[in-house]
């Protein structure tokens, strides 16, 4: 292997500066502003709390698929330092999913617990997205340095499988959420983007079963 091969290349050489994960934090946060800015100018069209609802949950699964997708890009483009910028966009997935749950316990449902609780229930979607917020939060909470040690890197990667699993619950909910407007292109979309994404692993690690073990 030549010298010329193993360098870096100019793109790997720019995820590593230092500059690049607060880059990546404003880059994650402009969706984000840009809904409550529309949202303070009135400019969410004439439904602005559907609009908010709406939009914070597909940015919720937009970045989880990003996340998903650092893997095989890593591995296809060569660019391993791409994997020290997976748990930050990871926390952004679990950021927007709080919005998202929020936004809808307050614009929809005036905050009122009992009436919060009932509709999980009885709602197919809404049970499905609240189980997917559910399992997001432990992975949110040990997506740190500290708590890797404590749990031990074996411990935190079997934890941190569970992201397959929430992706096929989002994936669900937001097809029950469109389904009832029979409105389905974007989720072929999003079915199709999870499938290779999904897809990829199986090949790799040869078998479903094998994408949760680990070694």
């Amino acid at each position: 292997m030549t010298a010329a091969a193993i360098q870096p290349s100019r793109l790997n050489q720019i995820l590593l500066k230092p500059w690049a994960k607060p880059l990546l934090w404003a880059v994650c946060a402009l969706p984000a502003v840009a809904l409550f800015v529309g949202a303070a100018d009135g400019q969410l069209g004439a439904n602005p709390a559907e609009t908010l609802i709406r939009e914070t949950g597909e940015w919720a699964l937009r970045f989880l698929w990003l996340t998903l997708a650092i893997t095989p890009l890593r591995e296809i483009a060569a660019l391993p330092a791409l994997l020290r910028h997976r748990r930050a966009l990871g926390v952004t997935v679990f950021a927007y999913a709080v919005v998202h749950f929020l936004a809808y316990a307050w614009l929809d449902k005036g905050l009122v617990l009992d009436d919060i609780v009932r509709d999980v229930f009885k709602r197919n979607f809404i049970f499905v997205g609240m189980a997917a917020l559910l399992l997001l939060t432990p992975l949110a909470l040990t997506s740190f340095n500290a708590a890797i040690r404590k749990l031990g890197g074996r411990n935190w990667q079997r934890l941190h499988k569970l992201v397959y699993v929430i992706a096929l619950l989002g994936l669900l909910h937001f097809y029950w959420k469109k389904a009832a407007k029979n409105d389905l292109g974007e989720v072929a979309v999003y079915a199709a983007l999870l499938a290779v994404l999904l897809g990829w692993r199986v090949m790799r690690k040869g078998g479903v079963l094998a994408m949760f073990r680990v070694r």
